[in-house]
Parts: C-alpha cells; sequence; structure tokens
C-alpha cells in the first residue's frame, strides 16, 4: 500500500477520475478511487476503480489479492466470492494428466470444462 498525500503517483498512474482536480482544489481532499495489484514481476495483476460516490470494498481488495497469489502458485482459478480454504477450480489449460499428478486424490468435475479441488496448501 502506498501513501500518496501529494497525488504523484495517481497522477502519474492516471488513477483519478476525469475532472477530479487536484489535491489543492475545493476544501476537501481528492481520494484515490482505483486500486491496482501489483505482482512481485512489478506487473499489474488486477485494477478497480470505484466511483467517487462509492466506497472501497477492502474485503473484495483483500479476495482479489489472496486469490492472486493463491493462482500465481497453485496454477488453478478461484470462483465467485471464494473465501480462502474452499474449494479452487482447475483451469482448462491444465489436462487431467497434469491434474492427476498435481492432485492425486482426486477432483469433482461438475461439467466437462470445469473441475473443482479442495484448495492446495
Amino acid at each position: 500500500m502506498i501513501g500518496d498525500t501529494e497525488l504523484r503517483v495517481a497522477t502519474a498512474c492516471d488513477m483519478l477520475p476525469e475532472g477530479a482536480g487536484t489535491i489543492s482544489d475545493g476544501p476537501r481532499p481528492r481520494t484515490v478511487r482505483s486500486v491496482f495489484v501489483i505482482g512481485p514481476d512489478k506487473k499489474i495483476k488486477a485494477m478497480l476503480t470505484y466511483p467517487m460516490s462509492t466506497g472501497r470494498n477492502f474485503d473484495e481488495i483483500l479476495r482479489l489479492r489472496d486469490s492472486c497469489q493463491l493462482t500465481a502458485k497453485h496454477t488453478v482459478a478461484t470462483p465467485v466470492d471464494r473465501r480462502p480454504g474452499e474449494d479452487v477450480i482447475i483451469p482448462p489449460a491444465v489436462s487431467n494428466e497434469q491434474a492427476a499428478a498435481k492432485y492425486p486424490n482426486g477432483w469433482k468435475t461438475v461439467k466437462p470444462y470445469l473441475r473443482v479441488v479442495a484448495q492446495p496448501e
């Protein structure tokens, strides 16, 4: 997390909505409404932008961060609203042979393209 009281990062990365002005415009401070999740490889993994009238959902930001970390480490995908410890999805790009080697305890096939497995450690 970056403290950007002068909005230098926010301005350089175009994180403020059109017409938001600068930190010195008006009586109230400008709040950055964009969230960038940047991986250890220094690449953007996700971006969220909220309207000025809507508060950011920190539960969702943490869920997104946890998903990015888990999926980078284990070649899985996470379903909507998933919480830590819940099942994950084996992506279609992983063959059944590769999945069998990676998940010897098996998985549940919901559809031919949707395989669910317990969260890897």
